[in-house]
């Protein structure tokens, strides 16, 4: 009995910092974070809702005016309504030889009633573009919009040294493509909300993986050692 009470309390410790790791708040990221120039990628806007009371009716994505992209396309969500906003270009952008003057701006989702993301929940929006531009980054400046009216803006531009903004907006990392390659068609994981809760990519959940795991396998080593062990007595 007192080999089990330590396992529960050493269990229970370990647990509490494991708590203590995960994030408090999420923001909207795009997934995957990098892909190659010149290619086109399949990517998925990853939205939680974060108000304990209101749940996320409204979802719109800018994309960056200093790096159009000729194709844009949605993939439908169950109950939500895709929209796109066009503009004009200065300069028109050569793809495959074809010059290109209109491009897409923002694309906006907007939830049917019971469709919308409740708190405590989150959803994908993904879409398909490309060819990507031969920048290193694309920054998609995002507005979230809850149920009371409250709008977030998650428009906060990577910072130089490093450390988050407040809201920071998705970010893709762009590669350039190997010498002689061309550059492969890239598509959205499916993983877990809390793996890239950071618009970064999100903190190191491998290593707090390992350490539940560690947990589990000590409480089975101490069930089998209580159940081998046997009494002693007196002679």
């Amino acid at each position: 009995m007192k080999t089990m009470r330590r396992l529960g309390v050493v269990a229970a410790a370990v647990l509490g910092l494991v708590a203590v790791a995960v994030p408090a708040s999420a923001h909207v990221t795009v997934n995957p974070n990098t892909a190659v120039q010149g290619g086109y990628a399949r990517l998925a806007f990853r939205v939680p809702t974060e108000s304990d009371t209101d749940s996320t009716t409204k979802l719109e994505v800018h994309l960056p005016d200093d790096a159009p992209v000729a194709s844009v396309m949605t993939s439908p969500v169950p109950g939500w309504t895709a929209t796109v906003t066009k503009r004009k270009l200065d300069k028109p952008i050569d793809v495959h030889g074809s010059p290109v003057s209109e491009v897409v701006s923002v694309v906006t989702w907007t939830a049917s009633a019971d469709a919308a993301i409740k708190p405590s929940q989150f959803q994908e929006f993904p879409i398909s573009l490309g060819p990507l531009p031969k920048v290193d980054q694309m920054v998609f400046k995002t507005l979230q919009t809850y149920s009371d009216g409250t709008v977030v803006r998650w428009i906060d531009e990577p910072t130089n040294d490093g450390t988050e903004a407040e809201n920071p907006a998705p970010v893709l990392k762009l590669t350039a493509a190997a010498a002689g390659e061309q550059a492969a068609p890239t598509t959205a994981a499916t993983v877990p909300l809390a793996q890239d809760a950071k618009a970064d990519g999100g903190s190191d959940w491998t290593g707090v993986a390992g350490l539940v795991a560690g947990v589990l396998a000590l409480i089975v080593a101490g069930l089998a050692l209580a159940r081998t062990r046997k009494p002693t007595g007196s002679a």
